[in-house]
């Protein structure tokens, strides 16, 4: 349970300091409208810490923690970070204004976001699928 727990609170950091990039940032450069910074916060805190800490609790009661469920947990981490970290990227060149990306770098950004996204949705089923397993023994 204290490895769930303290992968929540290094997501609740990451989140936090993604929230405080956003505000001052979008500040500084005069930015009003939406832009993709403004869920790398939310992704952070709810995907990240959230996640966690109710792993961490599930973990205590059902034990279902194992050598594939290991995987999906790496998988997972790894498929939240490549979307945050994506649409850290998008946010900023939204913010920045940048016109001189290429139609090619546009699509790919958007394609490694749906990667990660694609890798996170994998990994969360694989999870459900140990739990799931775990409770009916």
């Amino acid at each position: 349970m204290e490895k769930f727990v303290n992968n929540a609170f290094i997501y609740a950091i990451l989140a936090m300091a993604s929230g405080v990039f956003y505000r001052e940032f979008t500040k500084f450069c005069g930015f009003t409208e939406w832009t993709a910074l403004s869920v790398v916060h939310t992704h952070y805190f709810i995907l990240g810490m959230m996640f966690f800490l109710v792993l961490g609790l599930v973990e205590k009661n059902i034990h279902f923690m194992g050598q594939k469920t290991n995987r999906a947990l790496i998988g997972y981490h790894a498929g939240l970070n490549i979307t945050a970290i994506m649409l850290f990227i998008r946010g900023v060149l939204q913010v920045t204004a940048t016109d001189t990306l290429s139609h090619g770098m546009d699509a790919a950004i958007s394609g490694i976001a749906g990667i990660g996204h694609l890798v996170l949705g994998a990994s969360i089923i694989m999870i459900l699928l140990a739990i799931k397993k775990n409770c009916e023994e």
